[in-house]
């Protein structure tokens, strides 16, 4: 078996460049045949694996959540054709949660395992998701984090930017329908869609989701406070939100979200 080692060198703000020679050497002494390309730009990674999906059994990613976003979605434009692989190098590594540590560097014994994909359509555009997708604060938050300085890293550099998007978050108005269910309007301060548990690396918005259920998992936090954000902040990051009466946990395969107002969409 042949695979495709796709390497986001800035991954994990440059944790993946001074990582990846001892990763290839544990692939290498697994007895894992690879090739290695890494990325120089945004995007690249998707395009690397549309392009080559037919030439290989197993595409790996190495890097963080958004190195494994841009494989998911080159993968899926391709027809799924090589399955996916991940070496998480990143700040977050959120979707790597979701396997199990055996899986990481014995890809030859290993079976692919089938896991759910979240598709995204606005407009003609179309982006497919492994992990999940928010709008509201969390999407801010991770734009944010581009501004936090550069020795933050890992689960710091997460709380950098949650204090960053404190100072200003929006608070939306949307039109949620699930399923064939009749829509409703919500002013949320964030509301989640996950096929994970997992986001900006240790938040458990949605603890029981399963990625191979079928269902996607939301939360939807209706439009709080900074304060009661603050009060929020510990219970999602124990995943022991359930409950609370300012937010919701609910399941549906099929989300459509309206707003008047572009979205920002992480």
């Amino acid at each position: 078996m042949k695979c495709l080692v796709i390497v986001n060198p800035v991954a994990g703000r440059g944790r993946a460049r001074t990582q990846w020679s001892e990763q290839a050497r544990k692939l290498k002494d697994s007895g894992v045949v690879f090739d290695a390309a890494l990325t120089t730009r945004p995007w690249e990674a998707s395009e690397i694996a549309e392009r080559e999906a037919g030439n290989y059994e197993r595409i790996i990613a190495a890097g963080g959540d958004g190195t494994v976003h841009e494989v998911v979605n080159g993968l899926m434009q391709a027809g799924g054709k090589a399955a996916l692989g991940v070496i998480p190098l990143g700040s977050g590594d959120d979707f790597a949660k979701l396997l199990s540590n055996d899986l990481i560097f014995s890809f030859p014994s290993k079976n692919a395992k089938t896991f759910d994909v979240g598709r995204i359509s606005a407009g003609s555009c179309v982006r497919y998701f492994a992990n999940g997708m928010d709008i509201g604060f969390g999407a801010h938050g991770a734009r944010n984090i581009t501004r936090v300085p550069r020795f933050l890293t890992g689960f710091g550099a997460y709380l950098g930017a949650l204090v960053l998007t404190m100072v200003k978050y929006p608070l939306l108005r949307v039109r949620i329908q699930l399923d064939d269910a009749p829509a409703f309007e919500l002013a949320t301060a964030m509301t989640a869609v996950m096929n994970g548990t997992t986001f900006g690396g240790s938040f458990r918005v949605c603890p029981e989701a399963k990625p191979d259920d079928g269902l996607l998992d939301l939360l939807l936090v209706r439009a709080v406070s900074r304060l009661e954000i603050l009060q929020l902040v510990p219970k999602i990051l124990r995943g022991s939100h359930a409950g609370d009466a300012r937010l919701r946990l609910v399941r549906a395969k099929r989300v459509r979200i309206e707003s008047e107002l572009p979205l920002l969409v992480e």
